[in-house]
């Protein structure tokens, strides 16, 4: 049993050891991110008091449509790799477009869905929940514009290889190329979860 342990420790060190660097560096942000999540979730829901104001408030409506953006985008995102794969580059660039056109919807909806927050009385300045509210919404955001700052360099990435048929070959055949949409998708894929979870809570706690 012991040897079998130590193979398989010596199995995942080997998997670590042989990772690209941005890989690693994507898992250790996704690992660190979801901690701070994890943490500030917590003190959120420990921050709920028998006064609180929120049970008396709806989830704002903005919150329910941008949701629903959102977890449109992981499915069309699901497409890109494939289109990849199967050497079209028109189709990578449009559902990855639509991503980012998704995600930046997503973010205008945010914006909105505080606005309403605020007109109903729960502000930043206000109970310490209210404030984790908007704190745990507005890192996500922040996380999520990451993503779609990456896709908009992966968008000219790709643009200009269109011009050009070695570029678009080199950005083909090479793996390289082929690891970094599929660290967009798990990113992104990721950060839709964390919001179902967000979601989830503040449905809970509106």
């Amino acid at each position: 049993m012991n040897v079998q342990k130590v193979r398989k420790r010596q199995h995942w060190f080997k998997k670590i050891e042989q990772m690209h660097p941005y890989q690693t560096l994507i898992y250790l942000a996704m690992f660190s991110s979801g901690l701070v999540f994890f943490f500030l979730t917590t003190a959120f829901v420990f921050s709920q008091s028998a006064n609180s104001t929120f049970a008396q408030n709806t989830i704002p409506k903005s919150f329910i449509v941008s949701s629903l953006i959102l977890f449109e985008s992981a499915f069309i995102s699901e497409k890109i790799l494939p289109a990849y794969l199967s050497h079209n580059l028109k189709k990578t660039k449009s559902t990855l477009l639509l991503t980012l056109i998704l995600g930046l919807s997503f973010a205008f909806l945010q914006f909105l869905g505080w606005n309403e927050l605020a007109k109903s009385g729960v502000d930043f300045s206000g109970l310490p929940s209210g404030s984790f509210l908007y704190l745990l919404s507005g890192i996500h955001l922040v996380h999520l514009l990451g993503a779609m700052i990456y896709a908009i360099v992966l968008l000219s990435l790709i643009h200009k290889s269109q011009k050009d048929e070695v570029k678009a070959l080199v950005l083909l055949t090479n793996p390289y190329q082929r690891m970094k949409l599929e660290l967009f998708i798990v990113y992104w894929k990721f950060m839709d979860i964390v919001w179902l979870i967000l979601f989830g809570l503040f449905l809970w706690v509106l």
